[in-house]
């Protein structure tokens, strides 16, 4: 896991001083070393934390003259020896024992055809020395981020916005469809769009392609049909049972590969505790879990303790817990914001960030139940689209923040120029080749949602502190599996019905049968004393009067009563328009 960037120059010579202040606002996410190569027109950076193959040989920008390709790459390759051993066997010779090796000979050997045989996370770029041409992708679930600029002359990308704006010369006006989906869609931005309009960021499972005179071509290498098929109507529930359970734990064992301790973030939640149960089953001893817990406020209780110690006890994990008081969850929401790529909504990112921080003192590596619910169907909107006749409208009323009619009253006229969300609703489902409503539902969710909500913020708060997080439920073979089970085996009974029945072999039966939690942080639901005070200040500061995002009457009916003004699905709308300014100011927009 690691930061990248890098500038193609279409005019003359690079920017060695730009790559180099990108290089350095990647820090955090490679704390362990970093570098510089330059190719005249196109230089290349890299910031690295280290957990497969420790030792210099694997320094990046990784060079190999022989084959005449130069690479950055952020990520891991589950499968990178199995791969290095058929390369070797092609008669490829390796310097290093590193999986960025591997990416870089699998690259020369199959082109860029070779993402297909990748079983990871991973955002990369190579530089063909003969051609000129350089080749950016990024893995099929967006796991891994790559954001890119254009200039005059110049193509810059990197793992951050940040690095792209320390570099200079970003366009910074505020996208008026970006600020769209921001606030309907639960601040999920869906790609190429992010809220500046000269950052975009590259789309899960794309290759970009870009010639030395600038031409360009973008592919996308995988998608995915959910929906039942014909050749599975044999399948029970319990072979579906069998199959999911087989599946997770050979993702689970994937992610164990390191050459540095590992552990897993233990919520108390079915998602976490199977991850710990099959790691467990598979002979793991020892295992370091980490749960966290906040102040409750306003009758919302703010750990799930007692089930991650119920999970800790019955497989003998070395256990860790974190109880975070206001006065410290009030400290860290300034770097919380800051570590952003993207304006980020959801509570539970400071309680990201803060877990990260202390995890990262004891492990570099951890496995985390982000993805569950997406793929196989546990939030609550998805049982009323079952049978949906009018999925746009069924899906935006159970999910999006605000109706276009309250976006009139939020933002100011400047800004609203169209229902983008909705019409991106409408156009993806018209696309898609899912069958049913709930179908293209978590199609949408799994390939869009997912990637710009939770995926984003785990990787965010993870990485601002050197620490690299693993998702099995978003092992791409596992999400075409669950993608074939049929629609009513996933959100009966609420949600995960066939992920739940495949936990029961494995997990006991008080986490499994426990009403649904959320990562908790009840002070940023609930704004109270010094987090409104610290909202309140936000949005009275002249950067946000002066940008006129939104209507001050809209904002001042928030601040009058921050309780009465929730969104669907039970976020604060105050902390979502104080959320975004805030990050605004926080990057000097």
């Amino acid at each position: 896991m690691c930061g990248l960037c890098g500038e193609i120059s279409f005019e003359g010579p690079g920017d060695p001083g730009a790559v180099k202040r990108m290089v350095d606002a990647l820090a955090d996410r490679g704390p362990d070393a970093g570098g510089i190569l330059g190719h005249d027109r196109v230089i290349l950076g890299h910031r690295r934390l280290k957990i497969i193959g420790l030792s210099s040989a694997s320094q990046q920008p990784m060079q190999d003259p022989e084959l005449g390709l130069t690479l950055v790459f952020n990520g891991c390759i589950y499968n990178y020896q199995s791969l290095r051993d058929e390369l070797q066997g092609k008669g490829y010779r390796f310097f290093s024992t590193s999986d960025t090796e591997v990416v870089l000979k699998g690259y020369h050997a199959w082109g860029p055809a070779c993402v297909d045989r990748f079983l990871g996370m991973f955002a990369f770029a190579v530089l063909e020395r003969d051609s000129g041409r350089v080749v950016l992708a990024r893995d099929r679930l967006g796991i891994k981020p790559l954001y890119y600029s254009e200039t005059k002359g110049r193509f810059r990308f990197a793992s951050s916005p940040q690095a792209l704006l320390a570099a200079g010369g970003v366009d910074t006006a505020i996208d008026p469809v970006a600020l769209h989906h921001y606030m309907s869609w639960h601040a999920g931005v869906p790609a190429p769009l992010t809220i500046l309009k000269g950052v975009r960021k590259l789309g899960p499972a794309t290759i970009l392609t870009i010639e030395p005179d600038g031409a360009r071509r973008e592919e996308t290498y995988w998608t995915l049909t959910v929906g039942a098929r014909e050749a599975d109507r044999v399948m029970s529930e319990a072979d579906w049972r069998e199959a999911v359970l087989d599946a997770l734990g050979t993702a689970v064992e994937r992610r164990q590969i390191a050459d540095v301790p590992t552990g897993v973030l233990l919520s108390g939640g079915l998602d976490s505790s199977v991850i710990v149960a099959l790691l467990a089953r598979r002979g793991q001893t020892g295992l370091k879990t980490f749960s966290i817990g906040f102040d409750a406020v306003n009758g919302v209780e703010g750990d799930e303790f007692k089930y991650s110690d119920i999970v800790a006890r019955e497989f003998g994990t070395d256990h860790t817990k974190l109880v975070i008081d206001g006065s410290r969850t009030l400290d860290a929401l300034p770097s919380a914001i800051a570590a952003m790529a993207e304006p980020q909504m959801s509570h539970d990112v400071v309680a990201f960030w803060l877990l990260s921080q202390e995890v990262a003192r004891h492990v570099k590596v951890v496995q985390s139940g982000q993805g569950a619910d997406e793929v196989f169907g546990g939030y609550h909107w998805y049982p009323k689209l079952m049978g949906s006749q009018d999925p746009v409208a069924d899906y935006a009323r159970a999910y999006f923040d605000r109706d276009h009619a309250e976006m009139r009253e939020a933002l100011a006229p400047d800004y609203l120029n169209g229902d983008h969300s909705r019409d991106y609703i409408a156009r993806f489902f018209s696309e898609s080749a899912s069958p049913t409503a709930i179908d293209k539902v978590l199609q949408l969710d799994q390939q869009v949602m997912l990637v710009d909500d939770p995926v984003k913020r785990v990787d965010n708060m993870t990485m601002a502190h050197g620490l690299e997080a693993r998702v099995p439920f978003l092992d791409h073979e596992l999400v075409e599996l669950a993608a074939r089970i049929p629609a009513e085996l996933k959100v009966r009974g609420g949600g995960k019905h066939i992920l739940k029945e495949a936990a029961r072999a494995v997990v006991p039966a008080a986490v499994i049968d426990r009403p649904k939690g959320y990562f908790p942080v009840p002070a940023l639901k609930h704004l109270r004393g010094p987090f409104y005070e610290f909202v309140r200040d936000v949005l009275d500061r002249p950067a946000a009067r002066q940008r006129g995002l939104f209507n001050r009457a809209y904002v001042d009916r928030l601040l009058a009563d921050p309780d009465g003004t929730l969104t669907p699905k039970g976020n604060s709308k105050l902390w979502q328009v104080a959320l975004l300014e805030s990050w605004l100011q926080t990057h000097g927009v």
